[in-house]
């Protein structure tokens, strides 16, 4: 899967690059989520990170693919801010230090298969401090028979996440909201979800 994202980023720009989440800018721009530390796991191309950076918060954006991080780095600059890129692997990561007041996850965990999903879930909820906040967007169906072979085939391990799946992952860490998705698409994708989860007091 590493060496696919590589190669995407290398040669071209995949379709979710280009601008911040519409979501995300809402909440931010709205005042639901304060300025503070935050991190972007999975930043690709750095559209988010830079975004949260010129709305005063310190960021740290996280990726695999060291192509994505070459061009995330290329648009802070370009944008005159500072994000502290890494490459790290978010199942098993080896660089990230501390913990956030705000987590943002674009279409990074509903890509992993469930053993690396159980990895990403004990290595990342640790990085949210108490109180913090986590908005997790994802692709969310029943995966039907040809899907759930068809990810076997392809480079990636997942294609979405199951209903009720985030709630199991989170739950006994989180308050999870759900404020926004889609379910049952006539097209594919078929369905896609909006979490925004907030870590709970000891």
């Amino acid at each position: 899967m590493r060496l696919f994202y590589e190669a995407w980023y290398r040669v071209a720009s995949p379709p979710w690059s280009g601008a911040p989440r519409s979501e995300l800018v809402e909440l931010v721009t709205s005042g639901a989520l304060k300025p503070g530390r935050a991190l972007d796991l999975g930043c690709g191309e750095g559209d988010n990170a830079v975004f949260l950076a010129q709305h005063g918060f310190a960021v740290t954006a996280v990726d695999f693919a060291p192509a994505a991080i070459a061009k995330a780095r290329r648009k802070a600059r370009a944008a005159g801010v500072s994000v502290d890129f890494l490459v790290d692997d978010l199942t098993r990561p080896q660089l990230l230090r501390g913990t956030f007041d705000l987590l943002v996850d674009y279409g990074t965990l509903d890509d992993l298969g469930p053993s690396e999903r159980d990895d990403y879930v004990r290595a990342v909820v640790p990085l949210g401090g108490s109180g913090s906040q986590f908005l997790l967007w994802c692709f969310e169906w029943n995966l039907r028979r040809w899907e759930r072979l068809a990810t076997r085939l392809l480079p990636f391990g997942g294609l979405a996440l199951a209903p009720g799946e985030a709630q199991r992952r989170f739950g006994p860490t989180h308050e999870i909201v759900r404020f926004a998705g889609e379910r049952d698409l006539p097209s594919w994708p078929r369905g896609w979800a909006a979490y925004l989860m907030t870590r709970r007091l000891p």
